[in-house]
């Protein structure tokens, strides 16, 4: 019975000792970068009611999220996605705001997936939304903060993929597509399914060229260059302008000198179906998963009675880490914590000098040694703790190195011993 409560659900796991103090660590770098670009905190509840998550928001299905029931027998979810709980939290809040909104978060989500797909149910996400701005500007925003924050985590190579969901969606218009064909279509060639699309195109009629487009989507990714000549094919507005917007974009990273972070891919669709413009995801070697997803939900918003244009991200903190270790990226977790042993007689003189340290900002635990124990094992706890620095506070007031700075000789006065 015991060693069942030490068990968690499949799905999850506990983060403990220095990978706890790492992750803490990367999410406070990708913070700052965060608030350097303006944005501000945001947290929204674990828990929403279950509208708020719905097929009609385009968010994952219903049978991948964790539903239960309160009181008064409303159905409530564990939070899936963050975009629409931030929506909703703008139409709420920010009605009145006729300017743009910068906020960002670091939460979990927890998705309901099957067993078999082995991911984690839980994750962290930290990531930023941008309401109410509709400029290309806002866009290559978005992707200069996500390689400021992937460089800041310790990144050193990675690559932002970025799409645009409108290039599909006015093919699908001009082929006269149901929403249902559409569907299928999708997922088809986000999974680069050559055969599949060609199949799925074979039963329907449709111009020679532009069923030519459709067959070439997979494989259009590369260089903006290499997909320009595409903009020339197209025959419909709304898939020219699509591939305008991505050169606009182009143009201002490269004002930011990060535009040599960047592929295009006019295949990458995505599940989610609020998306109306870009779409973008990163990804770094160490993980088979992408380590960044994001992009433009302009419709999304009036959904929470706001009319107003959006676009963000999300970065899998849990992915990010699994990358740097695999990597084998070292995470500063800032500075060392010192442990202050000490005499039960001589609790003052440790007190004193743990609050020194304090003062100074060094990170103290006080440890009380019991007399039974000998003083190898309190330099083994030390070690195995990850205290850099042990100060013995003696019953005569005296205070010995046993790690760190002078370790092995020195003694000083009550309270002494330096910082």
């Amino acid at each position: 019975m015991t060693s069942s409560l030490l068990h968690t659900p499949e799905g999850v796991r506990d983060i403990y000792n220095g990978e706890c103090a790492r992750k803490l660590a990367v999410q406070d770098r990708i913070s700052d970068v965060f608030r350097l670009y303006g944005y501000e905190d945001i947290e929204t509840p674990t828990f929403e009611y279950f509208d708020i998550f719905n097929k009609e928001r385009g968010s994952v299905s219903s049978r991948e999220m964790f539903k239960f029931f309160d009181r008064d027998n409303n159905t409530l979810v564990l939070r899936p996605d963050m975009t629409p709980a931030i929506a909703r939290c703008v139409g709420k809040y920010f009605f009145e705001e006729t300017m743009p909104v910068r906020l960002c978060y670091r939460e979990r989500t927890f998705i309901n997936n099957s067993s078999y797909q082995g991911r984690f149910k839980e994750i962290t996400q930290t990531g930023v939304e941008l309401i109410g701005e509709d400029a290309s500007g806002a866009d290559a925003e978005m992707i200069a903060m996500v390689i400021d924050a992937l460089r800041a985590a310790g990144l050193a190579e990675f690559q932002v993929e970025l799409g645009q969901v409108d290039f599909f969606r006015g093919l699908t218009d001009e082929a006269g597509m149901d929403e249902s064909t559409c569907e299928t279509l999708r997922e088809l060639i986000e999974n680069k399914n050559f055969f599949g699309v060609e199949e799925l195109l074979s039963r329907r009629e449709m111009p020679r060229p532009l069923k030519e487009l459709f067959l070439k989507l997979p494989e259009m990714f590369g260089t903006l260059e290499q997909l320009e000549q595409v903009k020339h094919m197209v025959t419909n507005e709304r898939s020219r302008k699509a591939v305008e917007r991505l050169e606009k974009i182009q143009a201002i990273l490269e004002a930011y000198g990060l535009a040599d972070y960047v592929s295009y891919d006019l295949g990458m669709l995505s599940k989610y179906q609020y998306y109306t413009g870009i779409i973008f995801k990163a990804y770094t070697y160490g993980t088979g998963e992408y380590i960044v997803n994001g992009g433009r939900y302009d419709k999304l918003l009036v959904q929470f009675g706001k009319d107003v244009p959006a676009v963000g991200f999300a970065i899998v903190v849990d992915q990010l880490m699994l990358a740097l270790s695999r990597q084998k990226v070292e995470v500063d977790t800032e500075r060392a914590r010192a442990m202050v042993l000490y005499d039960p007689e001589a609790q003052d003189g440790a007190v004193k000098l743990a609050l020194e340290l304090r003062k100074h900002r060094k990170p103290a635990a006080l440890v009380r040694k019991a007399s039974r124990i000998p003083e190898e094992e309190y330099r083994a706890y030390a070690k195995r703790r990850g205290f850099g620095e042990v100060s013995w506070v003696k019953a005569d007031g005296t205070v010995a190195k046993l790690a760190g700075p002078s370790a092995g000789g020195g003694t000083a006065g009550e309270g002494g011993g330096g910082v």
